[in-house]
């Protein structure tokens, strides 16, 4: 496994200093944003797709530093009920995946995008309940009428330029937890796989070791996010797991992100590392920091020290035991 970061952390920046920032901690891989919540601050598409020598030069950028780069990820919701916002995250999604196959990176990271309720709705609508029954209709729709079909056009032109997609499992978005993922996988094909992020399991009560389980038996995972969570035995009682309340109001919240180590011991991040080995995920860890008690410097320092005491960066031996 490659330990890394998700460079939107340095956001504030230049190109260079951010990847002096990762070599100067030890990792070896770094995952970059092209749009969408990301943002473009390291790396715009327009310019390096259309300049053979500005994408040379970044390449040699990366690797000079003994770096490689894990994804390229344009997180947003191409399936908006806006056109125009659908428009610009579909496009940052398409941009994306050429400059992935042009830059040879194999994974571009995204959401699955969250419809409206109908074709003339104006914002996303998030079922979570199975009753009343408008909800199941409002789900069935979504799916039949936007998800599959988006994802089996843009699945196979991404497929078409040598490029898997990771979707992370993010509350708020239709695939976001390994069933819908694997529902989605299923009507579309395996270029379809998990940006797996443990912090988004937690706080839906999901067992991140399961969650690895069970879609990497399933060759499901095409990415991985370093983050933790906390949840607070009290708020959450008090607001649920879908707590609504801004994530700055961190002493009344149900529950919140934190880095690595701050949320859940090393022994549990040591069973989640050796679960993604044991069902063949060898590929990158990549940290994000949105920790509301930490700087980043700080706790993207600790998420390093922490995972470095866990991860397995070599190959496993023969078991010359046996």
């Amino acid at each position: 496994m490659k330990l890394g970061v998700f460079m939107v952390l340095f956001g504030d920046r230049s190109f260079e200093e951010a990847l002096d920032m990762a070599a100067s901690r030890g990792l070896k891989a770094v995952e970059i944003g092209t749009g969408g919540n990301p943002g473009k601050a390291h790396c715009n598409p327009d310019l390096l797709l259309e300049n053979k020598a500005a994408r040379e030069q970044f390449k040699k950028a990366v690797e000079s530093r003994g770096l490689m780069i894990s994804a390229l990820s344009c997180h947003g919701n191409p399936l908006h009920p806006q056109k125009a916002l659908a428009q610009q995250d579909h496009d940052d999604f398409v941009k994306t995946v050429q400059l992935a196959e042009l830059l040879e990176v194999p994974v571009v990271n995204t959401f699955s995008g969250c419809p409206g309720d109908h074709e003339d709705a104006k914002y996303p609508n998030w079922p979570v309940a199975p009753w009343p029954n408008d909800y199941q209709e409002v789900l069935k729709w979504q799916w039949e009428n936007k998800v599959i079909p988006y994802w089996k056009e843009w699945g196979a032109y991404a497929e078409k330029h040598h490029v898997k997609i990771g979707l992370e499992l993010h509350g708020g978005f239709s695939v976001h937890t390994p069933g819908t993922l694997l529902r989605l996988r299923e009507a579309v094909g395996e270029v379809i796989g998990a940006n797996l992020d443990p912090s988004h399991m937690w706080w839906q009560g999901i067992d991140p070791v399961q969650a690895v389980a069970i879609l990497g038996k399933a060759g499901a995972i095409h990415h991985f996010h370093a983050k933790d969570t906390t949840i607070d035995p009290i708020n959450v009682n008090m607001h649920g797991i879908t707590d609504m309340q801004s994530y700055s109001l961190m002493q009344d919240r149900a529950w919140q992100f934190r880095t690595v180590g701050y949320g859940h011991d090393m022994k549990t991040w040591a069973d989640i590392i050796s679960a993604l080995r044991l069902h063949g995920y060898d590929y990158a860890v990549s940290i994000e920091h949105e920790d509301g008690l930490m700087s980043i410097d700080e706790g993207f320092t600790k998420a390093v020290r922490n995972l470095q005491q866990v991860i397995m960066e070599d190959s496993a031996a023969e078991m010359w035991w046996v």
